[in-house]
């Protein structure tokens, strides 16, 4: 079974270590969460200088990598390198990491963060690496899994977060987890022990309002509110940089279908799992499914894909603004 980062981190801390260590996958956060664990716990600080070697792959070729990690260190039972951007070092020369590692240094520790992608796991080095040491694989996340995400991160912290406050976060921050997480790191001090992350506190730190906001506007479209809609629209008009349509339009695109998918449900029951939201929620679809049938749904993702082709400017929109192609969209769907 794949080890996660908990587990990879936990092992670290018994002060055992493999020869080496590849950390890739689409997930950066993951590898960054490892990697600063290496950086910042393997050597004592005092011995850094001596003993420890942080270089980017796009300034190292895997010679240099190699005969760097088999110097003896100096004042640490181990030399810690690691190779910061992996990825960027030719692929031809990963066969020189091969042959290493048929004899790798007892007391050398590399560590290959190799980020935006998975390693080819049929290539002769990876076998090798898998062999001498460690291969940590970070899981990609999913949209619908971002919400979950964020509740446990927060309850790790030893506090909490109400479902409204998960899902501005998630709608407006996608699924960037280092943006998440450093935007959460502003609020954690701001809370009292055991606190909880609300909505209020969302819009006071980080600037997303509580009240003008893609998820308010996904409501107020599911109950054909005209006036709440006409609000917010107005609210993003005069706010272009802070709401620019481009994140607007997956956002609506995302609700449009899972407004689908529940009027396809047949256990309704299913509908918070199937759709990947807090079970608080459901009742938003379910008076989004009563307004819309399939087939207005389906002339509202019409309406989407032109607007985005139009904000795109591969459709002639004249001199109309984002704001007002957004009023337009609005519009065409409420009625």
């Amino acid at each position: 079974m794949a080890l996660t980062d908990k587990q990879l981190i936990e092992e670290l801390k018994r002060g055992s270590y493999k020869p080496v260590y590849l950390l890739t996958g689409e997930e950066n956060y993951y590898i960054d969460v490892v990697s600063d664990y290496f950086e910042q716990h393997v050597i004592d600080p005092s011995l850094r200088d001596f003993d420890q070697t942080v270089v980017y792959g796009r300034d190292v070729d895997m010679a240099t990598v190699i005969s760097t990690v088999q110097r003896y260190p100096m004042m640490s039972p181990v030399h810690l390198v690691l190779v910061k951007e992996a990825q960027d070092i030719d692929l031809r020369q990963w066969e020189r990491l091969t042959a290493y590692l048929q004899q790798p240094s007892p007391q050398g520790v590399l560590v290959l963060c190799y980020r935006h992608k998975k390693f080819d796991k049929r290539t002769a080095v990876y076998k090798a690496i898998d062999k001498a040491g460690v291969v940590y694989e970070s899981p990609r996340i999913y949209d619908n899994q971002v919400p979950a995400w964020i509740a446990r991160e927060v309850q790790a912290r030893g506090h909490s977060i109400t479902d409204k406050a998960t899902v501005m976060l998630a709608e407006y921050l996608g699924t960037d987890l280092g943006k998440i997480a450093n935007e959460l790191s502003k609020l954690y001090p701001l809370l009292p022990e055991q606190g909880t992350i609300t909505e209020k506190l969302i819009e006071e730190q980080i600037g997303i309002s509580k009240d003008y906001n893609i998820f308010e506007l996904q409501k107020a479209i599911g109950r054909r509110d005209v006036v709440m809609c006409n609000r917010i629209v107005n609210y993003f008009a005069a706010n272009p940089k802070k709401n620019p349509i481009q994140m607007m339009l997956p956002l609506l695109y995302s609700y449009f279908l899972k407004v689908m998918f529940y009027h396809q449900l047949e256990n309704k029951s299913d509908a918070a799992k199937v759709l990947g939201c807090a079970p608080s929620f459901v009742q938003d679809y379910a008076v989004a499914a009563r307004n819309y049938s399939l087939g207005k749904l389906a002339t509202c993702i019409d309406y989407l894909y032109e607007t985005d082709l139009r904000s795109k400017g591969v459709r002639n929109s004249g001199n109309v603004t984002d704001g007002e192609l957004l009023k337009e969209l609005i519009f065409k769907v409420i009625h």
